[in-house]
């Protein structure tokens, strides 16, 4: 009867019920938006300053464009940075959400911030972004859960990142004007063009100074007097002259300054006037470049504060971060990893550290993690909210951020399971979590001894397994059955008497794993030869069936084929020269841990 009534509940009924339930009335996360973001900022700096960990959790226009786009469980390190570097380039954040939190035995106190960005060009210098992609999927996802659009466009907090902010000060001349007040110097070479442009400004100047003088302690009418301020030119309360200059050159022989479109003289009444005058332009620029950075004032808080942060995705959310908020992403991860521990040292990822307790399953997401926790352990957490806020900012019943406060809570459950009996953490640092922090291998199983280019899958059964030992297949007729595949690949060629698998990769491949090693070499070196020597394996390749090593499917990663079907990106590679990259030559193969559910099956594609 129960479940009848909650099934033909109106959807207001239930966001009303919701909104009374204890657990929604707890879980308050506030919404700050470009209206609340200047008033709250100095909350946050407080909150960040004072808290053990920061728990942070993304909400993205889309992640990737085709499923074989995506981090797979056969992907090395290499592979699955180049995936993500992709989707961070392509893709924007709409939401960011942020919490700092503390322990203290069960006691999680937490101040969860939900952050809704657009990234607006507010100086129209196409900073920070001209366009992004969007996935149909996320954005249905995001209109479900009550996500308003109309308010991520026009009210969503701009940013810029640190590279953006230092082109943007060169393009527009916007640097350091307390400095360039004192930095006249004298230019070296002058040519006769040089010295008529300074004869010219130095008699302006002279002009302009002695009007300034005349005009003082003159008992002017005040329409004159404010008419001379209109021709003398006042910047706040002191006589100003704007200089236009045509050239850099120009500029350098005012102020041996480059990148001005013009120059401002200001005339100060003494030393002392001169001092507080400096001090004025540097909290201009200062105010200035903060409502240009935006958002990034959290990032830059989170970063200076060194304390530990915690995601559920490592690789993925600082991807977004470093490409959103820093530089450029690095072609290479080991480029990226250094980087980026210049400003955030200490990054925990929640599934590797998850897989200490559980490395024979599958935790792909934090709802399963929680449930797994739940059911395994008893390890009861507090959880206390002390924000305040407007209705509006506090947002009860909204969803909005919730994800970071799921993180916040499971990661107290699992440090307490670590840790029992811990009542306070040292600035979050603790060795039994230096084990599970820095690792940007989404696949990768801390369980697991292996070396840094290994892939780790884990699952109840699972085999060590060389990427040198996998083939690439595609070109078969649609529709073809897991098992009709294998048995027509058993009957073309020896290399199939063995033990092997077919896995999905997408709807144009497949992956298939050879128990035995350099049974995959012969199987693509038969293939490479149009299988002249074996009648089944020339039916096939004469119905169009193609086969690749797993350097080509590096290659194209590499090489940036991103087509929507995998089986389009290594024809491109098997036909192309360089197909083969230098750096691969000499290394140690690949590794992966090869898992029977860990790939999609032909069947259920």
């Amino acid at each position: 009867m129960q479940k009848r009534l909650l099934c033909t509940q109106t959807s207001t009924h239930i966001e009303n019920t919701i909104k009374n339930s204890n657990l929604t009335k707890k879980w308050r996360i506030k919404q700050v938006k470009k209206s609340n973001f200047n008033q709250n900022l100095e909350e946050i700096k407080s909150r960040i300053s004072n808290s053990d960990f920061i728990a942070i959790s993304l909400q993205k226009t889309g992640s990737y464009s085709s499923p074989w786009q995506k981090v797979l469980p056969f992907d090395t390190p290499e592979i699955a940075y180049l995936k993500s570097k992709r989707s961070a380039e392509k893709f924007q954040l709409l939401q960011l959400a942020v919490c700092p939190f503390t322990l203290r035995a069960s006691k999680l106190t937490a101040y969860p911030y939900n952050f809704h960005l657009f990234p607006r060009d507010e100086l129209k210098i196409g900073m920070p972004s001209y366009s992004f992609a969007c996935q149909t999927s996320y954005l249905t996802s995001m209109a479900r859960l009550g996500f308003d659009f109309n308010s991520c466009i026009y009210d969503g907090i701009s940013y810029i990142s640190r590279a953006q902010e230092s082109s943007m000060k060169h393009l527009t001349g916007t640097g350091n004007l307390a400095v360039r007040a004192r930095s006249v110097k004298s230019s070296s070479t002058i040519s006769v063009a040089d010295s008529v442009f300074i004869e010219r400004i130095k008699s302006r100047v002279k002009t302009w100074r002695t009007a300034c003088k005349d005009s003082k302690g003159s008992n002017e009418d005040a329409l004159v007097r404010a008419l001379r301020k209109v021709v003398l030119g006042e910047h706040g309360s002191r006589p100003c002259l704007d200089v236009d200059v045509c050239s850099e050159r120009q500029v350098q022989l005012i102020l041996e300054r480059g990148g001005t479109q013009g120059v401002r003289a200001v005339m100060t009444s003494s030393k002392e006037d001169k001092i507080l005058f400096e001090k004025e332009l540097q909290d201009l620029e200062e105010e200035q470049s903060k409502n240009v950075r935006g958002f990034r004032e959290v990032i830059d808080l989170i970063s200076a504060s060194q304390k530990p942060v915690v995601a559920h995705n490592t690789l993925d959310d600082f991807t977004f971060l470093h490409s959103k908020f820093l530089s450029p992403l690095p072609p290479r991860i080991d480029e990226f990893k250094c980087s980026l521990s210049s400003y955030f040292p200490y990054v925990i990822d929640m599934g590797h550290l998850m897989k200490h307790f559980n490395p024979s399953g599958k935790m792909n997401n934090i709802h399963a993690a929680s449930s797994f926790l739940r059911s395994r352990f008893f390890a009861p957490v507090e959880i206390d909210i002390p924000l305040k806020g407007t209705p509006e900012e506090m947002s009860e019943g909204k969803i909005h951020g919730q994800n970071v406060l799921q993180i916040s809570q499971i990661f107290a459950k699992l440090y307490s399971i670590m840790k029992p009996g811990q009542h306070h953490i040292s600035e979050g640092k603790d060795l039994a979590l230096d084990n599970y922090a820095n690792i940007f291998d989404p696949c990768s199983s801390v369980s697991l001894e292996n070396s840094d280019d290994d892939v780790r899958i884990s699952s109840g059964n699972t085999r060590r397994l060389s990427c040198n030992d996998m083939v690439f297949l595609w070109g078969f007729r649609s529709g073809l059955s897991v098992g009709e595949l294998k048995s027509l690949l058993s009957r073309s060629h020896e290399a199939f008497s063995s033990e092997f698998d077919v896995r999905v990769v997408d709807k144009s491949c497949v992956v298939v794993a050879f128990q035995q090693p350099e049974l995959a070499g012969d199987f693509v070196k038969a293939m490479g030869s149009g299988g002249t020597c074996h009648e089944g394996l020339t039916e096939l390749t004469s119905l169009g069936l193609r086969a690749a090593n797993y350097e080509t499917y590096k290659c194209a990663c590499n090489l940036s084929r991103w087509d929507s079907d995998l089986a389009d990106s290594l024809d491109q590679v098997v036909t192309s020269a360089d197909q083969f990259s230098a750096d691969s030559h000499g290394k140690s193969p690949y590794e992966i841990w090869w898992d029977d559910d860990t790939v999609l099956n032909l069947d259920d594609f």
